[in-house]
């Protein structure tokens, strides 16, 4: 028997009274757990199921960013439905990776994660879903651009919601680099010698091998000389301070002055210049721009994380997130007025299109992975 008869069989059973509300949904949850729930004429009983589920468990990257999900989004989401998030945080995407793959089925279920490279990897690791978008209407407000590059490497379907997008630029402290010299020199300012000590790195391969492209004057989704970008990380890591591993640890560095540049994500400085600090923040030509997702994995209750989804992409919650990230929110802003403050954050673009930005060529950066990460772990250690 397929699922959709299943699932019919014992629908009909409950509403005719054959099987009381407990059994119904305690097979309900069995069954889904399995095969998923099916959408469509089955809305009822996705509900039903949804109504089912105790818990979610959603990790994401901690500070100011998992404070905004926790107050604008879990918060009123669980008051409403009754389900509870669970909420957990990471440091970095390699290193969730590894617990999401070494966890059982239905372990882990939402994620924050960050760019098409990270759906990929998740996708051709046979840890995706697909998401039923008739239960996520919200969906039409998403900036289609965002959508589509995900559809690519699904065959059309989604794992995964676009939900925030920012840049990940360079900032630098105003009482010791200018704006116009910051902006001469562009990605070469983190390998300026006169910072020697003073400057600072996000600890991620592709980030370091990106930035190491851009100072080789190469194409990062097109490089011609590797050895080249090499090069001009090793420079980088000796002359810099510290390589930082989170974004509290990024904000820290930059406040207390121990460095005076490095590659920051546009949100967090924000939330630095909010605070009172005089942090200059730029986006280089062929600087970094990327998305964020809330990915579903393979064996999460589907109809309840659909219900999330589609509750944290109500305009009135997406953009207090974004507000309290300072990361604008994937909302098409010609068919959502988003607001008088996300118009100011930085990489906002008004026109909905994001073509102003570089982003991760997913199947480039893919096929790169293991070469290029093995190799810079041993540069970070100094070979």
């Amino acid at each position: 028997m397929d699922d959709t008869k299943r699932y019919e069989n014992l629908l009909d059973r409950y509403r005719d009274g054959n099987i009381d509300r407990r059994t119904f949904l305690g097979l309900l949850g069995v069954a889904g757990a399995a095969a998923g729930i099916v959408g469509g004429p089955m809305a009822g009983l996705t509900r039903a199921y949804a109504a089912s589920v105790e818990q979610v468990r959603f990790d994401g990257w901690g500070g100011v960013v998992s404070e905004a999900f926790r107050k604008y989004a879990f918060g009123p989401y669980t008051e409403k439905t009754g389900i509870k998030v669970v909420d957990g945080t990471f440091g970095g995407a390699d290193e969730y990776l590894a617990r999401v793959k070494a966890s059982q089925p239905g372990e882990f279920n939402l994620a924050h994660l960050s760019g098409v490279f990270d759906y990929a990897r998740y996708h051709n690791l046979g840890l995706s879903s697909e998401i039923n978008e008739a239960n996520v209407p919200n969906l039409k407000n998403v900036i289609v651009s965002l959508q589509d590059v995900f559809r690519k490497v699904s065959g059309g379907k989604l794992s995964a919601v676009p939900y925030d997008y920012g840049t990940t630029g360079i900032a630098y402290n105003r009482k010791y680099i200018s704006d116009d010299e910051a902006k001469a020199k562009g990605a070469k300012l983190l390998i300026d010698q006169a910072y020697k000590g003073k400057t600072a790195g996000w600890g991620e391969w592709k980030t370091r091998v990106w930035y190491g492209a851009l100072q080789s004057d190469q194409d990062p989704n097109n490089i011609q000389d590797i050895d080249a970008v090499w090069d001009k990380v090793r420079e980088h890591r000796d002359l810099a301070k510290k390589y930082w591993s989170s974004g509290a640890e990024l904000m820290s560095l930059l406040a207390e002055e121990e460095i005076y540049v490095t590659e920051a994500w546009s949100g967090r400085v924000r939330a630095l210049q909010d605070q009172g600090h005089d942090i200059g923040y730029m986006d280089p030509p062929g600087g970094l721009g990327w998305q964020e997702c809330l990915f579903v994995m393979k064996g999460s209750p589907m109809a309840a994380c659909e219900e999330l989804l589609n509750f944290m992409l109500e305009p009135e919650v997406a953009i207090a997130v974004a507000e309290g990230q300072n990361y604008p929110p994937a909302l098409d802003p010609t068919k959502v007025d988003v607001g008088e403050k996300v118009p100011t954050l930085p990489a906002f673009d008004p026109s909905g299109t994001l073509n102003g930005l570089s982003f991760f060529d997913p199947e480039y950066w893919n096929k790169n992975e293991a070469d290029w990460s093995k190799k810079f772990s041993r540069v970070q250690k100094g070979y």
